[in-house]
C-alpha cells in the first residue's frame, strides 16, 4: 500500500494498490490494480480503510477525491478468492468483517468524499461509489451490481445506500438484475450528481472538493455526519443479516459453479 503525499505526477513512485497524491485540503486517491480493472483484493480492501483513517486524522486534509486508474473504477471483489471463501470458513469471516468495516469507516469519515467514476464501477466498487458524498461519473462509465448473478446475496452495503438514492422499487430492479446504470440514469435516479465528458472529469471533481474543501470544515464535516446517520441507521437494521445472508451464498451449489470458473470475469467490466 502507497501513503504518498506528493505535488504531482511526476513524483510518483513504484505503483501500489493504493495511491495518494496531491497537498494541502485536497488529497487524491486511487484504487491502483489498471491490470486487475482495480478488482479488491483482501489487501487492497484492508489498505483503502487505512488510507482514508489516515487522511481522515490529518487535520490538513478537508476533502477527498476518489478514483480508479486505468480504465474502470473498480470491477469489484476477486472472483479469484471465491474458491478459498467457498471451502475456508475463516478466510470467508474475515473477508465480512473488512467488508463490514470498510462501510462503516466510510460512513463515519469526517472528510467528504467526491467519487470520479472514471470507468465501470461494479459490485464492491458500485457501493463504494454510494458511499461517497458526492459523485461525478463519467460519460463512457457505469455503475453495477450484479452480486445476484454470481449467486451472491447483495448484502455488504448496497442494501444500506441504494434504496435512499433510488426508490425502493428501483433498488430492486437494478440489485436482482445487476443490470447496468448508465451516467445519464445514475443522475437521474440519485446515483450519481454530474455526468461529465472523460476529458473534464477529474478537473471537475477536484474543483468540487476544493471548493468543499473551502468552506467552513465543521459546518460541513458536521453536516455530513447529520446525513449519514440515516445511512448508519439503515446500517445498524440490515448490515448484520445482509452480510449473514451472503456468507451463506458461499455454501450453495450455484456459488460453487461460478467459483469453479475461477477469474473469467466478463472483458467489460
Amino acid at each position: 500500500m502507497t501513503r504518498r503525499h506528493e505535488e504531482g505526477p511526476s513524483q510518483a513512485e513504484d505503483a501500489d494498490d493504493i495511491a495518494v497524491t496531491g497537498e494541502d485540503a485536497v488529497r487524491i486517491v486511487t484504487l491502483n490494480r489498471p491490470g486487475a480493472r482495480n478488482a479488491f483484493s483482501e489487501r487492497m480492501h484492508r489498505g483503502l480503510t487505512q488510507v482514508l483513517a489516515d487522511l481522515d486524522d490529518d487535520p490538513d486534509v478537508r476533502a477527498i477525491v476518489l478514483t480508479g486508474a486505468g480504465d474502470a473504477f473498480s470491477a469489484g471483489g476477486s472472483l479469484d478468492d471465491f474458491e478459498a471463501k467457498r471451502i475456508d470458513f475463516s478466510v470467508r469471516r474475515q473477508s465480512l468483517r473488512v467488508a463490514r468495516r470498510l462501510l462503516d469507516d466510510m460512513l463515519n469519515l469526517r472528510c467528504p468524499i467526491v467519487a470520479a467514476v472514471n470507468g465501470p464501477a461494479v459490485g464492491l466498487g458500485c457501493t463504494l461509489v454510494t458511499l461517497c458524498d458526492i459523485v461525478f461519473i463519467a460519460e463512457s462509465a457505469f455503475l453495477c451490481d450484479p452480486h445476484v448473478a454470481v449467486a451472491l446475496v447483495a448484502g455488504d452495503g448496497a442494501g444500506v445506500t441504494w434504496p435512499h438514492y433510488t426508490s425502493l422499487l428501483k433498488a430492486k430492479q437494478y440489485l436482482l438484475t445487476g443490470d447496468r446504470i448508465t451516467p445519464p440514469d445514475a443522475v437521474s435516479l440519485g446515483m450519481a450528481n454530474f455526468a461529465v465528458p472523460d476529458s473534464s472529469l477529474m478537473t471537475e471533481a477536484v474543483a468540487f472538493a476544493e471548493r468543499l474543501a473551502s468552506l467552513p470544515p465543521q459546518a460541513v464535516q458536521d453536516t455530513k455526519a447529520v446525513l449519514n446517520q440515516l445511512l448508519r441507521h439503515s446500517a445498524l437494521l440490515t448490515l448484520g443479516q445482509g452480510l449473514a445472508a451472503e456468507s451463506q451464498s458461499h455454501d450453495t451449489a450455484e456459488y460453487a459453479a461460478v467459483a469453479a470458473r475461477g477469474s473469467r470475469r466478463p472483458a467489460d467490466l
